[in-house]
């Protein structure tokens, strides 16, 4: 992805007064660079999981790079149909207009048909600061939960918000005497 259409977005969100502060680092391709590489960014970054379920719909999941995500629970969450699987990199291309590594919110940004559903974790809601891609892995935004809203308000989109179930803990083995 090019660094102008990350320009483009960070002008977007200036020129709808949506106050943010992006940082410069390495490119960055999972969570795991991302804590090496990107510096001492105050927040909670996002990890940003593509989806699609057996409906062929597709979703924007946002939560806390710490966070343990189970399909299976998240599915049933967030009424997905035929269970949830990732969503290919022609789809993310296509439909968000990014590459695998710079998956985040402010992506919406591309989807104009309006084909991807955002689902943002709603532990995020108590956020102080909001880390993600502006659309390019070499930078992170950082941005108040508020504005963060009101990105969502600019773009005409509702996201849903969601706590997916933790999934049942596998039961204990049988006690077998010794």
């Amino acid at each position: 992805m090019s660094i102008e259409r990350s320009d483009e977005v960070l002008q977007y969100l200036k020129d709808k007064s949506i106050v943010v502060e992006t940082f410069e680092h390495p490119p960055v391709h999972t969570v795991e660079e991302s804590r090496a590489l990107r510096g001492d960014i105050p927040g909670i970054h996002t990890k940003n999981l593509f989806l699609r379920d057996g409906k062929k719909r597709f979703f924007l999941f946002v939560t806390d790079e710490a966070a343990t995500v189970h399909l299976k629970s998240l599915a049933k969450t967030i009424g997905a149909k035929g269970g949830l699987s990732f969503g290919s990199a022609e789809a993310l291309k296509e439909l968000l207009g990014i590459e695998p590594g710079s998956v985040s919110i402010l992506a919406l940004y591309n989807d104009a048909n309006q084909a991807v559903t955002p689902v943002i974790d709603a532990r995020l809601r108590s956020a102080e600061r909001i880390n993600c891609h502006p659309i390019i892995n070499s930078r992170t935004t950082s941005l108040s939960v508020g504005a963060l809203d009101a990105f969502l308000a600019a773009i005409g989109r509702e996201a849903q918000f969601a706590t997916p179930e933790e999934p049942p803990a596998d039961p204990p083995a049988p006690h077998r005497p010794t």
